[in-house]
């Protein structure tokens, strides 16, 4: 008996995943479904903005999802299906963004600046001017200082 009610709280207190996929959205052919869900993981929700509608509840999401799988049973590849969403969305609904002139030089940014900031430290150390060592006093120099001092 302890058992068992151990296990039942054991049961309501276990955090469960809530998934964002309704049963109403799932396609009857499997094979469809999963690449329904591999696109829908690369997809970001636009609400969300940090999950893939996939994993989202939001109401863009679900319509998404319907989407992606409306152009997969239309016949889509998934290259068309992704391709479609980015004319409709735009580029930053993808959560892994493609390799292009905009992204290289975002990525590219960093690495310029640290660069950059390394030859203008190198130049600017260059440019100082050096110190040369000081020469000793002689012994009339010496003499004046310890005069000046005196008074």
């Amino acid at each position: 008996m302890m058992c068992r009610v151990l296990l039942a709280l054991m049961f309501f207190l276990s955090a469960f995943p809530a998934f964002a996929v309704n049963p109403d959205e799932v396609l009857s052919d499997p094979a469809l479904e999963h690449r329904a869900r591999q696109i829908s993981a690369q997809l970001r929700c636009m609400v969300c903005q940090n999950q893939s509608i996939d994993d989202s509840n939001a109401e863009l999401a679900k319509d998404l999802r319907v989407l992606v799988r409306q152009r997969l049973t239309d016949g889509d590849t998934d290259g068309q299906v992704i391709d479609y969403v980015v004319s409709r969305y735009g580029e930053f609904v993808l959560l892994n963004p493609r390799l292009s002139v905009k992204t290289i030089i975002l990525w590219a940014m960093p690495v310029g600046l640290l660069i950059v900031g390394v030859l203008s430290l190198v130049i600017f150390v260059r440019s100082r001017p050096t110190r040369r060592p000081s020469e000793a006093l002689t012994a009339e120099e010496k003499a004046k200082i310890d005069e000046l001092l005196s008074q």
